[in-house]
């Protein structure tokens, strides 16, 4: 049996426009503002939509959930998303699943860049 499906994931934002323009830059996709302080990333066709809400409260403790972006090259993407305000979390990890680099989005958020390349 299944109950539903994910239609959207939301993340808390102090400065949703921001997020939805640094995660449309990563994902692809428009980012889209609305009139109430919400914006989103539109046009990722087949994908959840990626929301943020406003909200003022400092973000206080690490994400619980984060998500995994798939590249092809992690320095070259690295280097880009840094470029538009991410900070890294550390060195490439490299295991049998493949590697990794951990960053934060300009809000702090943690996601992962991820190639399933070993070596």
């Amino acid at each position: 049996m299944t109950v539903g499906t994910v239609d959207q994931w939301v993340v808390n934002a102090a400065d949703p426009a921001a997020l939805a323009r640094f995660w449309a830059f990563v994902l692809g996709g428009e980012p889209v503002e609305r009139s109430d302080g919400w914006a989103y990333v539109e046009g990722v066709e087949g994908r959840p939509r990626l929301s943020f809400q406003p909200d003022p409260a400092p973000r206080a403790a690490p994400n619980r959930v984060h998500p995994d972006v798939r590249v092809d090259d992690i320095p070259a993407a690295t280097e880009a998303v840094v470029g538009r305000g991410a900070t890294v979390g550390g060195d490439v990890v490299t295991d049998a699943q493949g590697s990794f680099q951990v960053l934060r989005d300009p809000e702090g958020n943690e996601f992962c860049l991820v190639s399933p390349t070993v070596g």
